[in-house]
């Protein structure tokens, strides 16, 4: 008997009520697939690696939940009839006091919840710096597949960008050759995305800046007017999608979001990266003393 064929691809498939029955995907890529409405029964999940994912209005149970991370936005999630989403909410907040000024309401919260960012933006990126002078390159590094640390000042550009600039300015094409989308976005004339590319940190860093201090100059002037208004509808090719219009309030909380997770995770990284370093340095001492 012939072993079963492995590596096999399915792309631009549509599959609709397909009924996958004692069936081994082990190892398998999901990219891009839609699985709303479907029904998983007995389904072994141990080591999936699941990221950028929507889970809403589902239902898991019967399950058996060790040794699992999750890193996400998480509201009305109840475990065992308790809502663990208020649960985790109010312990990040009191782990990060100044988390709490990300939820602004008026013009001058706004301002206030900008200028947070910065100061704490301020210290993961001397921590950045600190850990470069060490390890040239070792911010390009990818800790578990995420973006590296220059990558994610990259991604931030491009946040900015498309949700000022180009959503509540009106600037139909806004970026920089070296800003980043996320992964999934599919490829867009005229929207960058060069993996690529390895700009230095300042050069990173400059980028990030410019497109900082645009959010700051817009924030400056900021009215209740301006803050319960309305985008015009995007023009052109990217991203947000042509046509579409959105709250002000929406497109800024986005951005608050964007900087305040990323940078989350970048400080979780970091912490990586600098252990990796410790060990590093740890085991050339012991060879230079064993020799």
């Amino acid at each position: 008997m012939e072993p079963p064929p492995t590596g096999r691809e399915f792309r631009d498939e549509e599959l609709l009520g397909a009924t996958f029955d004692h069936v081994d995907l082990s190892g398998s890529r999901w990219n891009r697939v839609d699985l709303t409405g479907s029904t998983l029964r007995s389904v072994d999940l141990t080591e999936v690696d699941i990221r950028n994912v929507a889970i809403t209005q589902a239902r898991v149970r019967g399950a058996y939940l060790s040794d699992v991370e999750i890193w996400g936005e998480v509201e009305r999630v109840s475990i065992n009839g308790v809502d663990v989403g208020a649960l985790v909410e109010a312990e990040l907040d009191r782990r990060h006091p100044e988390r709490r000024a990300m939820h602004p309401t008026d013009p001058a919260g706004y301002r206030e919840a900008w200028k947070v960012l910065d100061g704490l933006w301020g210290g993961t990126v001397e921590r950045a710096r600190a850990l470069e002078a060490i390890h040239p390159g070792v911010l390009h590094e990818s800790v578990e597949g995420e973006w590296s640390f220059i990558e994610t000042l990259r991604h931030l550009a491009f946040a900015t960008s498309s949700w000022l600039s180009r959503a509540i300015e009106g600037d139909p094409s806004p970026w920089h050759p070296l800003e980043l989308p996320w992964d999934e976005m599919r490829e867009t004339p005229g929207v960058p995305r060069d993996r690529t590319a390895r700009p230095s940190l300042d050069e990173a860093l400059a980028l990030r800046r410019d497109r900082f201090e645009r959010v700051r100059a817009f924030l400056a002037s900021l009215t209740e007017e301006t803050l319960a208004g309305r985008t015009s509808p995007a023009e052109g090719v990217g991203w947000p999608p042509a046509g579409e219009s959105f709250p002000v309030r929406e497109c800024l909380d986005t951005l608050l979001n964007e900087e305040w997770w990323h940078r989350q995770f970048a400080e979780r990284d970091l912490a990586v990266l600098e252990a990796r370093s410790d060990a590093d340095s740890s085991g050339r001492h012991t060879t230079v003393e064993e020799s």
